[in-house]
């Protein structure tokens, strides 16, 4: 009788470990800023590589493909961190769903909604840019866009649960109302062309939404 053949298992050490998500976090730091910087189809993975100061090897072994490496930087900037734990996910989202008030759960939507935007909209032009010329980069698009909405859709139903939805408003316009509201369009307008502060962006957003979806408006501080 044949013995059995041992396997070894594989061991990766914590030092190894950090040092890898250190090389991916400077590889993605340096994408954003060439992908940003000279836009997408001018960025090659070799001009990443060099401002990463890593080898060219290390880029494609870690991401593949240049749009690899653009929805890898998409999913760091709208999630915060490396962990793959998608928005819906996440204890703030949920939090947010959670919430029993109508009221403080679209503040809460305005304040995570900025806090996320300015980490996103930047790229978000860039991925737009991308998305005409590249297939791989369009299908990021449509999944971003898709998702996007999604989001907000949630949003609403967990009002709608509650019976909060401003009366004649159903939950699909309601939905788009609280999507284009919260675009990154309506942001990129007032913040960057009309020069708003995040801060007042969120509370316009806040006040507009609670006057949109809920037919009212909250206090100064609600």
């Amino acid at each position: 009788m044949a013995e059995p053949v041992k396997r070894t298992r594989r061991y990766e050490s914590p030092r190894r470990r950090a040092q890898a998500e250190a090389t991916r976090a400077q590889i993605l730091e340096s994408a954003g800023t060439l992908f940003e910087r000279q836009a997408y189809a001018a960025t090659t993975m070799a001009a990443v590589a060099a401002d990463a100061g890593v080898a060219l090897k290390t880029v494609y072994v870690a991401f593949e493909t240049k749009s690899g490496l653009l929805r890898a930087l998409w999913h760091l900037r709208l999630r915060g961190d490396q962990e793959e734990l998608a928005v819906q996910d996440r204890d703030w989202h949920h939090a947010v769903l959670d919430e029993p008030d109508a009221v403080r759960k679209l503040r809460a939507t305005a304040r995570n909604s900025r806090v996320v935007k300015e980490r996103v909209v930047a790229l978000f032009d860039v991925i737009r840019g991308a998305a005409t010329a590249d297939p791989e980069v369009a299908g990021l698009w449509s999944r971003i866009e898709a998702e996007f909405h999604g989001v907000q859709r949630a949003i609403v139903e967990s009002i709608a649960a509650k019976r909060a939805l401003r009366r004649g408003l159903d939950v699909d316009r309601a939905a788009d109302v609280l999507w284009t509201l919260n675009h990154p369009d309506v942001w990129r307008l007032l913040v960057r062309e009309r020069g708003w502060t995040p801060e007042e962006w969120e509370r316009w957003f806040g006040d507009t939404a609670i006057s949109q979806l809920l037919g009212g408006l909250a206090p100064p501080g609600a």
